[in-house]
């Protein structure tokens, strides 16, 4: 969970744009739009959740791994795995 007021607010503002992408979704399924349209749509609604996740995710790992909480001497290669962890998981989330 973001826990600074700046984190939280991009979080809160990317889930409104999800939001808004579900309910042109939901818009263009009343609409009778093509299948095409629709799948191009729930891409970028699966991109969009994803991104979001990964950065809920990424922040959870920092929180919990990252320099934060090791031991001084620790830290640099503490961060070094959780940037690699990062990269690997969000690679997996494209």
């Amino acid at each position: 969970m973001p826990h600074s007021p700046a984190e939280r607010k991009r979080v809160v503002t990317r889930l409104r744009r999800i939001k808004g992408q579900a309910e042109a979704l939901e818009r263009a399924v009343e609409a009778g739009t093509e299948c095409g349209d629709l799948l191009q749509q729930l891409a970028a609604l699966r991109g969009a959740t994803y991104g979001l996740m990964a950065d809920v995710l990424e922040s959870h790992m920092r929180e919990t791994f990252g320099s934060a909480v090791a031991q001084p001497t620790d830290a640099p290669t503490q961060d070094a795995e959780v940037d690699h962890m990062v990269r690997m998981l969000r690679s997996f989330l494209r």
